[in-house]
């Protein structure tokens, strides 16, 4: 299974195959949150549709305004909207005073805010591309009121 972000992920820690993104959440959450910043599939989609995802909240908003054209690709449905998930996390974690990603144990990516409320991005990004809502941006306003 191709999945892009961890192939790069292990090409960059080729002597630590051994490790999981979530078992190296503990020693390193900078290179973790580089890890789930990468979005390949996302970037690379958007970027041939004139858009560039620089991490702020107005691309949250740019992206929730192109056409889904993802959705006429039903294998590459899921792929993206885990990809729009991680973005969403990925601006949360640089924007949002006090969040951080957290790994739950059997693997799954959140980000937590300091108030403790946990944001389910990856989940959020996936119902964004499947059917549009809620909105990035949306999900961003929320966790950024918290």
């Amino acid at each position: 299974m191709n999945i892009p972000f961890l192939d790069s992920w292990r090409r960059r820690h080729d002597g630590a195959r051994s490790q999981s993104p979530a078992s190296t959440a503990g020693g390193d959450p900078e290179g973790v949150a580089e890890l789930l910043s990468e979005c390949e599939l996302l970037r690379a989609r958007v970027g041939r549709q004139g858009l560039e995802l620089d991490d702020t909240p107005a691309s949250l908003e740019a992206l929730d305004q192109l056409p889904p054209r993802w959705r006429d690709d039903p294998e590459e449905l899921p792929w993206l909207g885990n990809d729009a998930g991680l973005y969403l996390g990925t601006v949360i974690v640089r924007t949002v005073r006090g969040a951080a990603w957290h790994v739950w144990p059997g693997g799954h990516p959140v980000v937590r805010l300091a108030s403790g409320r946990e944001v389910n991005v990856v989940e959020a990004g996936l119902d964004w591309a499947m059917h549009g809502s809620p909105e990035l941006s949306q999900v961003y306003a929320e966790a950024a009121e918290a």
